[in-house]
């Protein structure tokens, strides 16, 4: 598939990115030119053609993806959806719709890939002989509870297969989809087998809806923060990510309105703008606002060590310098005001099982 041509005009009602730029791999770049035939009589956004979501199907051979990275806490995650509706214009997944030929800008958020097998192929993949379990994450890179999952229903059909398996899965979102699901999570949770976060980044309604367009309002995550931990499932707060200039300041008042929600553990990751999200960000932040626009970028260059963003393990999720370390020792001055734990024990892999592998006879410990 090829990248739309890029976008001219104000932005798109409920979409974030305010272009769509070719992306790196494209060979010839394409340019939106008004032709004169458009009537622009009653305004410049009747340049813009309409943006609805397009969602296509795919057909992977395997559905369990793999890291390394030391940054992170687990080695093997799913993804259900390429692309998200939820349109962060922050978000350091944009630059994966570059290896399917479309841009990171608008298409991103606009051309979703599903993967309706993926619940077929992880019950295989789960079964196969010598699978060892290990937590898998799912919702680190695109949002499983995005709007296009209320009719597909695949982070549904996971968490099925993960249930019957009993194994062991930690869930990031920012959507309130999940509470249809709270009947699984409950279930998991009594035998230590799901945690969940929950992203807040502001609590300023106004702010969330420019830089996060489709993702439910600030109070509405902080009720599924409490719905999720009244039904005795565990909650973690991310405070993610912390744009400096622009939401750094709300930090201590996001953790204590998770913390009163009910979550239980708190994490904290800062902007990241890997390859064609810098710009992306930048164009954002300067028609969004102008007041400011410098100060936002010079603080996130001068966490990255001047550049816009620096892919060093180690620091690339924390930033460098002085500000840096003022952050990280807020939060957790934060944390341990408001009684956040950061002793959770492990969830079990133990209790892992693979239904209907011993035939016909019963497992003598099942109940």
């Amino acid at each position: 598939m090829q990248a739309k041509p890029p976008l001219r005009g104000p932005p798109a009602p409920g979409r974030a990115a305010l272009t769509n730029p070719a992306n790196r791999y494209d060979r010839l770049r394409a340019e939106a030119v008004d032709d004169g035939w458009q009537d622009t009589s009653s305004g410049p956004e009747d340049r813009l053609p309409p943006l609805r979501t397009e969602i296509r199907d795919e057909v992977p051979r395997r559905i369990i993806s793999s890291n390394r990275s030391p940054d992170l806490s687990f080695d093997r995650s799913i993804n259900p959806y390429r692309g998200c509706e939820h349109g962060c214009i922050y978000c350091f997944a944009r630059p994966g719709h570059a290896w399917l030929g479309m841009s990171p800008g608008l298409d991103f958020e606009t051309r979703l890939i599903a993967r309706p097998d993926a619940p077929a192929l992880l019950a295989r993949e789960l079964g196969a002989r010598g699978y060892v379990p290990k937590v898998i994450a799912i919702g680190t890179y695109t949002d499983p509870y995005q709007p296009v999952e209320k009719a597909r229903r695949i982070m549904r059909g996971l968490l099925e297969v993960l249930q019957a398996h009993r194994h062991p899965v930690a869930i990031v979102t920012k959507g309130s989809l999940i509470e249809r699901d709270i009947d699984i999570l409950s279930d998991m949770a009594r035998q230590l087998l799901v945690r969940v976060g929950i992203s807040v980044t502001t609590l300023d309604p106004r702010l969330s809806r420019l830089m996060e367009p489709r993702v439910p309002a600030p109070q509405r995550r902080l009720n599924v923060i409490r719905a999720l931990s009244e039904a005795g499932i565990e909650v973690r707060a991310m405070v993610s990510p912390v744009i400096p200039a622009l939401t750094d300041h709300e930090t201590e008042a996001i953790l204590a309105a998770a913390r009163a929600a009910g979550a239980v553990a708190a994490s904290s990751i800062t902007l990241r703008l890997p390859l064609e999200v810098a710009p992306l960000f930048s164009d954002w932040v300067a028609r969004h606002f102008p007041d400011r626009a410098a100060r936002i970028m010079g603080r996130v260059r001068e966490l990255h060590g001047g550049r816009d963003y620096d892919p060093a393990f180690g620091q690339r999720m924390t930033g460098q310098g002085e500000w840096a370390r003022l952050a990280k020792a807020r939060f957790a001055a934060s944390c341990r005001r408001l009684g956040y734990r950061d002793d959770l024990p492990p969830l079990r892999t133990d209790l892992f099982r693979v239904p209907g592998r011993a035939g016909p006879q019963l497992s003598l410990f099942d109940p």
